[in-house]
């Protein structure tokens, strides 16, 4: 097993990482210098050339990889400008000369681009380019990549990873914590969102991230689509090597240092016990509302293994948020967890 590690950016962090980092730690990945190309996600802090290559080699001395994110689902088209050719040419050529070892990308144009011109760089396809699929999978091979981040909607379809597994001879990432809902109607939407936010140019002043508070109200009203989300268990993880993955990538550059260090030694260790929340990178939030205890999720994977994914008709997921979902109560200066049926009569009858 492999571990990707999120990194906030910024050097102390690095450094603390490193300092714990495990034996399954394979490398570490940041997001790239924002006056080039944003990122799907939001970011913390986004180093320049000269701090970025001081990290990689701080990194290589420490016999880890760095990756550099840069993985916007939308550009506004300046990729396919001869002023965005350059910029991006530039700015790869930079990395290449830094001996970055993986850039992350979810553009097609981008990862033919690095392929063809910069072949020392492993390049990875990134989670937000959606690989659901043999057929799309192959694809993007064939354009050139070295890796695929699989879509997360498919984390619990083992029909088609080992389908995917076969068709491609590119490694097969991964991502373990992202939580986001399963087939989410906004995921689309808010990773353009993200990519114009973090981008060059004219930021939006939004009133607010409707998508982001519009999956908490989802999950608040209704807490099985927290057990529905495509997560993997730190326990989990020896049935995806079963079927030949072994590289597994963790959510997570905007969240806390030890937050991140806590959740690679969980996984590294392929065991959590307490509060799967804890683990959760989506949405963080929603940690001090439900208590979900890890050991009492053993076993579930036997079924999501064969599950069909028709959820109207199942209730498997449902059933298991009645059984296993606690919501924490805070009073008289106390928190103590109540069972999910136990607040669902408080709220009926309140």
């Amino acid at each position: 097993m492999k571990l990707i590690i999120p990194h906030p950016g910024h050097f102390l962090a690095l450094k603390e990482i490193c300092k714990e980092a495990t034996r399954e730690a394979d490398e570490i990945y940041m997001a790239g210098t924002p006056e080039v190309l944003g990122s799907g996600r939001i970011t913390l802090h986004a180093p320049l050339l000269d701090e970025m290559e001081k990290q990689i080699q701080y990194l290589h001395e420490k016999r880890l990889k760095m990756g550099v994110i840069l993985n916007p689902s939308c550009m506004g088209g300046q990729h396919l400008t001869s002023q965005g050719y350059n910029m991006f040419r530039w700015y790869f050529g930079k990395l290449n000369d830094m001996e970055v070892d993986t850039v992350t990308v979810a553009e097609p144009y981008l990862v033919e681009m690095l392929a063809k011109e910069f072949p020392d760089i492993k390049v990875v396809l990134s989670v937000i380019a959606h690989v659901d699929s043999p057929e799309k999978a192959r694809f993007f091979e064939e354009l050139g990549v070295d890796a695929i981040t699989l879509d997360t909607n498919i984390n619990r379809h083992f029909d088609i990873l080992e389908s995917i597994k076969e068709a491609v001879s590119s490694e097969l990432r991964l991502l373990v914590n992202e939580a986001c809902l399963y087939k989410c109607p906004f995921r689309y939407s808010h990773f353009n969102l993200f990519s114009h936010m973090t981008g060059i140019g004219n930021k939006p002043n939004i009133f607010s991230d409707y998508y982001y508070e519009k999956c908490i109200s989802f999950r608040v009203r209704f807490p099985e689509l927290i057990i529905k989300s495509p997560w993997i268990r730190p326990e989990d993880l020896k049935a995806y090597e079963a079927i030949g993955i072994d590289y597994f990538k963790m959510s997570g550059r905007a969240n806390t240092i030890r937050w991140i260090i806590d959740c690679m030694k969980a996984y590294s260790n392929r065991s959590h016990d307490g509060n799967l929340m804890d683990l959760l990178d989506c949405p963080s939030e929603l940690r001090d509302m439900f208590y979900i205890p890890n050991r009492e999720l053993d076993g579930a994977i036997k079924q999501w293994m064969g599950c069909k994914k028709f959820c109207h008709k199942c209730g498997f997921c449902k059933a298991t948020a009645e059984r296993v979902i606690r919501v924490y109560e805070f009073k008289d200066s106390q928190r103590k967890t109540l069972p999910l049926s136990e607040v669902r009569t408080k709220c009926a009858t309140s």
